[in-house]
């Protein structure tokens, strides 16, 4: 037992250089966040327009809300008059549809998966593109009941912010390969 010897010491010095080592590779490397490309995207003050549906205009408000939210939660940035704005983002929202995903034993739907698809139009001085995206979200609801006006606007508004999400990732994605090197 006196023979061993311990491998490994705590070394304090040691924990220190190699502490510094890690943050100098870091920081070295050129690592910079998505939401660092997406920011030189779309830039700090953006406006927003969703195309208000006649059949269905709550939604509309909803969407445009969540889009305002996601703008400044997601990316810091602001919404702001279309003369002042750095960029533009337009959301049309297309359809919805609720898809039966769950029965119970006597055969009334137990749960359910909204599909919201939105069309998003993001126009940046000559820089144009437009995306279709389907935001999902799926919820519960009791048997042999109807889906009612909140867990409607519920499903909406959180499938939207999904699809925004997805937009979002995707000019992440475009900045990236635009302005990573």
């Amino acid at each position: 037992m006196e023979n061993l010897k311990l491998i490994g010491k705590f070394n304090p010095m040691r924990q220190k250089i190699t502490l510094f080592i890690v943050l100098l590779l870091f920081s070295a490397c050129g690592y910079k966040p998505a939401s660092h490309y997406t920011k030189k995207m779309i830039g700090h003050k953006v406006y927003t327009e969703v195309e208000v549906s006649l059949s269905d205009p709550e939604n509309s408000v909803l969407i445009k809300d969540a889009l305002n939210r996601a703008l400044s939660m997601r990316l810091k940035s602001h919404s702001s008059k279309k003369e002042d704005a750095d960029s533009f983002i337009k959301v049309v929202y297309k359809s919805i549809r609720f898809i039966p995903l769950q029965y119970d034993n006597n055969g009334y739907i137990v749960h359910y998966q909204a599909h919201i698809t939105l069309a998003f139009i993001f126009e940046k001085g000559k820089e144009k593109e437009a995306r279709l995206i389907v935001g999902r979200y799926e919820f519960p609801i009791r048997p042999s009941a109807i889906i009612s006006n909140d867990l409607r606007f519920k499903a909406i508004e959180q499938g939207s912010i999904k699809a925004l999400d997805e937009f979002i990732s995707y000019l992440s994605a475009k900045g990236l390969l635009k302005y990573g090197n």
